[in-house]
């Protein structure tokens, strides 16, 4: 039976110290990997749909709302594919890494789905602050599942023009803000200092210190922000990438590479394996 680490530590939150900003920056796109080991992944389709597949048969499609929570563990190889909106509907969505303890890294792959109907949501300020709690707690609402190994808190906002939030977060975890649409003001820590405009396609990494950040959208502002707030637990373990192979060691990421090649430790579906999704859409033509 899957158990991860509590996603809501037993602590006191409150928002006395907002966090400061370490850094931003232009959160650029990057290409996909292909075969992948030691990483959970988080994807959260925000309009559209993806068809998705894996080696083992696993296959479904992920509509507007929902989100997959996949653990790579030992070995996985999937496909993960637009699908084709006849009213011209763009297909857009995210997806966030996620380190696995260096204990679990070699676990079985396994997928956990979030339905958009099952995720709890909350409204503040007016009803200027809206909230999708995803995974963790805003505003006195728990998310409904326990999704991941490594625990995360996933909080997808949307704030009016004028409206402003205060979410107390984990002592010491990590986190960051990442803006969709629009553009939000951010509490650099202190009430004397000025607070930091993150425009659209932005990421906000904050420090550690502190039990909270403060986001605000300008009453001036031209349309609403759209914005996701992650924090994670930091593992405290080296961390070693090599496109989608995710070690604590050069030397595990070297044999993640060589498993995948010779279709072994994980990867002997692998041999050979062509998505039926990606098939299909050679073999057909999309009016």
């Amino acid at each position: 039976m899957f158990r991860g680490l509590p996603v809501i530590p037993d602590e006191t939150y409150t928002t006395n110290t907002p966090r400061k900003i370490s850094k931003c920056f232009l959160a650029a796109e990057v290409e996909e990997g292909v075969g992948m080991r030691g990483q959970e992944t988080i994807s959260y389709i925000i309009s559209g749909g993806v068809d998705h597949e894996d080696f083992a048969g696993n296959r479904g499609t992920l509509e507007a709302g929902d989100l997959q929570f996949m653990t790579a563990g030992r070995g996985i190889m999937h496909s993960e594919i637009p699908i084709h909106n006849r009213n011209g509907e763009p297909n857009v969505g995210m997806q966030l890494w996620v380190d696995l303890p260096k204990e679990l890294k070699y676990c079985e792959p396994r997928y956990r789905d979030l339905k958009a109907k099952e995720i709890p949501e909350a409204v503040e300020d007016g009803g200027r602050v809206h909230v999708k709690v995803i995974s963790g707690l805003s505003f006195g609402v728990q998310s409904k599942k326990e999704l991941s190994y490594t625990p995360v808190w996933y909080l997808h906002f949307t704030v009016q023009p004028g409206g402003s939030l205060h979410q107390s977060l984990p002592q010491t975890w990590n986190a960051f803000a990442y803006v969709l649409e629009g553009a939000i003001q951010v509490s650099n820590g202190d009430a004397e200092a000025p607070s930091r405009s993150i425009g659209q396609f932005h990421m906000a990494v904050f420090e550690q210190e502190g039990d909270s950040v403060s986001i605000s959208v300008s009453a001036d502002a031209k349309e609403a922000a759209n914005f996701i707030l992650v924090a994670g637990l930091p593992l405290d373990q080296p961390i070693v990438q090599y496109g989608p192979f995710v070690g604590t060691s050069r030397e595990e990421v070297a044999q993640a590479v060589r498993d995948f090649r010779r279709g072994e430790n994980g990867f002997e579906r692998a041999v050979g394996w062509v998505s039926e999704n990606s098939r299909s859409r050679r073999n057909s033509v999309v009016v």
